[in-house]
């Protein structure tokens, strides 16, 4: 993809782990990198060194480099021998390739919530903040179809809007709650969830047709500053 890359401002960046969702991530983010026009990086990351992987780990490395060159990937990097939390490393990374997408996929709904807590997504929306994060969530792999729930986790903000609270994707003037919405897939409202940290803890708030229709989770103290 090399004169791709140099047609296009846009760039994308597949994080992998073990398993069967990675073969399907790298060819999502092909797909999606062939749409835009633009270069494609996958990245895999490990906290042992790469001689140390055990054969169900190196045969994943070795399918997913040849897969790579396959589909003329700008670049497979392995991070081995890494202790840093996985969310620094990815924003790094994202920073040193000037990276304006990111895909990650789980394979289970536990893996699903650990993705999506609130300590991984902070971390990286204050290290890429102007980065657009397409989490996707599939079933376990026994199961033989992937199924998309939620698509371009982008930064938004809930507003007072009367008596409701609505969600809007445009830095306002006002007070608003700041977090990440996830749009349900096959949706031409704002359907989906939007999520933001307090006290350490996510919150998830269900939003309905632009407005939050779980405004009893939202923490009295933020119904009071909204005001």
């Amino acid at each position: 993809m090399n004169d791709i890359k140099k047609r296009s401002d846009e760039s994308i960046l597949v994080c992998v782990y073990y398993g069967l969702n990675g073969e399907r991530l790298i060819r999502r983010g092909y797909k999606l990198a062939t749409l835009l026009n633009c270069p494609l990086y996958i990245l895999t990351v490990d906290s042992k060194p790469v001689d140390k992987f055990d054969a169900e780990k190196s045969g994943y490395i070795e399918r997913w480099t040849e897969l790579s060159k396959e589909l003329g990937v700008e670049k497979f990097i392995i991070k081995d021998n890494e202790k840093r939390p996985i969310q620094k490393v990815i924003a790094e990374v994202a920073k040193e390739l000037n990276v304006s997408q990111i895909i990650v996929g789980q394979s289970a709904q536990s893996r699903w919530e650990e993705i999506t807590k609130g300590s991984f997504l902070n971390v990286l929306l204050k290290e890429i903040p102007f980065v657009d994060f397409h989490i996707v969530a599939v079933n376990p792999p026994t199961e033989e179809e992937e199924i998309d729930m939620y698509e371009k986790g982008v930064r938004a903000y809930i507003v007072p809007a009367g008596e409701q609270y609505k969600i809007v994707f445009t830095c306002p003037k006002g007070r608003y709650i700041e977090g990440i919405f996830f749009k349900e897939i096959g949706t031409d409202f704002d359907n989906g969830i939007f999520r933001f940290s307090h006290n350490n803890k996510m919150i998830e708030l269900k939003v309905e047709e632009d407005f939050v229709s779980t405004p009893e989770k939202i923490p009295e103290e933020y119904k009071h500053y909204l005001v």
